[in-house]
């Protein structure tokens, strides 16, 4: 049997600006700026027999030139290797760059790489990424979040959740976390109040209560009848989130913070959390993801996987309990293809491996770049 191999691995990072300035709860407690903009480290990894395989990390707000810097050290050591090798591959370039640790961001650094063999085995095998993990479904429940954020107006609010809905989209997050937390209420009521009580509304605190704050806000929200309420405390507190989700009947979600497979497990053996949210490029790849999944499977957990919607779907595809996607449109620039929406879920693409193509906009906005070879 022909084995063959990695000829070239291709980085880029891109600024992607975003329309509008973002603020959520830590804009609002004065612990960050407004985001302006996504850092996106692409991966294009080029094999002996003409496949080549495509993935992504990203950043916000800090992050994105040291994202680009360790995968641009590390990735020598994929070259003249099988593509098919991809769980030793993960962990060699782990190890390749273990002075810096195996969490944070010299894991989401190799993540692109990651992303790209699976990308690329998918492609070879001919199938869509979900496929090739086995997908338990051909669409996922999909809710949004880019039209809920705090410095978005009552007025635009409202009239995004509705688009949202029209569009074919199942359900609607708002940001809260406000100081005055009588002000997240009053935006929640009006929420409901416009759609209706049959409309699925999550709410996301990004980490910005302490447990006292939580308990109390938590019992209040349960008027209104939420899917979940997201990071209400900080991302490391799994006593305090386990605390609330023993004591609260709405379900607790929490994860998207987390860049380890033991990060996660400290948190499902606390039962901190009844939707686990892991996020294939912050923790490392979809190698690592499949193991928080696994765990989280386990412990009979649901799943609603982080932002990177064009990733994630084919992920929350292939988990066994009833998920979650994010709809997020921010990366969508980056792209030539659009994930459809229908009836409250997005659809698996049938195209091989992600089904992604860099667009013409991703190539104006690369500002740093690098190929390497043998």
């Amino acid at each position: 049997m022909t084995t063959h191999r990695i000829d070239s691995v291709r980085l880029g990072l891109v600024r992607l600006p975003l329309k509008t300035a973002i603020s959520d709860a830590k804009v609002f407690t004065g612990r960050q700026k407004p985001l302006t903009e996504v850092a996106v480290l692409v991966a294009e990894i080029a094999t002996s027999d003409g496949y080549q395989g495509l993935g992504f990390s990203y950043s916000k707000r800090a992050g994105g030139p040291g994202l680009y810097a360790h995968a641009r050290e590390v990735a020598p050591e994929l070259i003249g290797e099988d593509p098919n090798d991809i769980a030793r591959l993960w962990t060699k370039l782990v190890w390749a760059g273990a002075s810096v640790g195996r969490s944070g961001l010299a894991t989401q650094a190799i993540a692109a790489t990651d992303i790209a063999l699976w990308d690329l085995k998918a492609k070879r095998a001919g199938l869509p990424l979900a496929k090739l993990l086995g997908a338990h479904r051909d669409a996922v429940r999909c809710y949004n979040t880019s039209g809920g954020f705090l410095s978005t107006p009552l007025d635009e609010l409202l009239d995004n959740a509705e688009e949202s809905l029209s569009r074919g989209i199942g359900g609607i997050k708002i940001k809260v976390g406000q100081p005055d937390a009588k002000a997240d209420l009053r935006r929640l009521a009006a929420v409901r109040e416009r759609l209706g009580d049959e409309v699925t509304l999550m709410v996301d605190a990004n980490q910005q209560w302490d447990r006292a704050t939580a308990q109390r806000i938590g019992r209040t929200l349960e008027q209104f009848n939420l899917e979940w309420i997201e990071e209400p405390l900080d991302a490391y507190d799994a006593q305090g989130h386990a605390a609330l989700a023993a004591s609260l009947d709405t379900p607790i979600a929490t994860g998207e913070m987390l860049t380890s497979v033991a990060e996660h497990w400290t948190l499902i053996q606390a039962g901190a959390a009844d939707f686990v949210q892991p996020d294939a490029p912050r923790v490392g790849g979809i190698t690592p993801f499949l193991r928080v999944a696994a765990l989280a499977d386990h412990a009979g957990l649901r799943m609603a996987p982080h932002f990177a919607m064009e990733i994630h779907l084919h992920l929350a595809a292939a988990y066994p309990h009833q998920p979650w996607v994010e709809h997020f449109e921010w990366l969508e620039p980056l792209w030539n293809e659009r994930l459809e929406l229908r009836d409250g879920h997005m659809l698996v693409p049938h195209r091989p491996g992600l089904g992604l193509t860099l667009s013409e906009f991703a190539a104006a906005h690369r500002t740093d770049e690098v190929e390497i070879t043998s």
